[in-house]
């Protein structure tokens, strides 16, 4: 799908990842509903995009939603589907980084309702409307961490190598419709995700971090 044709609907937009690919959605011409958990952050968000890109107002939208409530998810894929989207980038997400004796159980549980639950719960009530469309996406925002477990990231990459197989499932499971599905798994990036005791980490054990202007050129390419 052309971007330019494109509507739409980013979680975790005022993140870096995702605010990187909404700006470069819109410079490439699509609209884009931004989606995050604070109101006041995502309406300054959206008007610095609509100011640095020259987006319309039209454009650019906004809908504030704690993807973590089943009450949140089901509005939001309401509000998507006034927008009328027909690509959904999930970027939210939740870091973890620690021994796993040293994590709170109620950590965990949000780190997988955050990472897991949540884009597949979104899926879910949206893809009644993505399948109505001539050509819809659906792509999710992962990490290499969903490949490859590493020390210290023992429950991060449970949520991301549960993701990564949600999404080959449900890619084989749309294959006779007009939904294609997509998994991104980018490396460690530059972005506030990452606390000071993960970017030590990567320094001493030699891993490469990219920034996000490589990363955000894959969502709808």
């Amino acid at each position: 799908m052309r971007a330019g044709d494109a509507r739409v609907l980013v979680t975790g937009a005022s993140g870096g990842i995702g605010q990187a690919s909404v700006e470069a959605l819109l410079r490439a011409g699509a609209a884009v509903l931004l989606s995050g958990r604070a109101p006041e952050k995502l309406a300054v968000v959206a008007q610095d995009l609509r100011q640095r890109t020259g987006a319309a107002a039209g454009r650019v939208a906004w809908h504030a939603a704690d993807l973590t409530r089943a009450a949140d998810v089901a509005a939001l894929a309401r509000g998507a589907e006034r927008f009328d989207v027909d690509v959904v980038v999930h970027a939210a997400g939740m870091p973890a980084f620690g021994r796993l004796e040293s994590a709170a159980a109620g950590d965990l549980e949000r780190l997988l309702a955050t990472n897991l639950l949540a884009p597949m719960q979104l899926t879910r009530e949206l893809l009644p409307h993505l399948r109505h469309r001539p050509r819809a996406q659906v792509v999710f925002v992962g990490s290499a961490l969903g490949r490859l477990g590493l020390p210290g990231f023992s429950a991060y990459s449970a949520s991301k190598f549960g993701l990564r197989g949600f999404a080959e499932a449900l890619r084989r499971e749309l294959a006779d419709s007009r939904v294609r599905v997509q998994y991104l798994g980018p490396r460690s990036t530059r972005t506030g995700f990452n606390d000071t005791a993960v970017e030590a980490y990567n320094r001493h054990t030699g891993t490469a971090m990219d920034g996000v202007a490589t990363v955000r050129r894959s969502p709808c390419a």
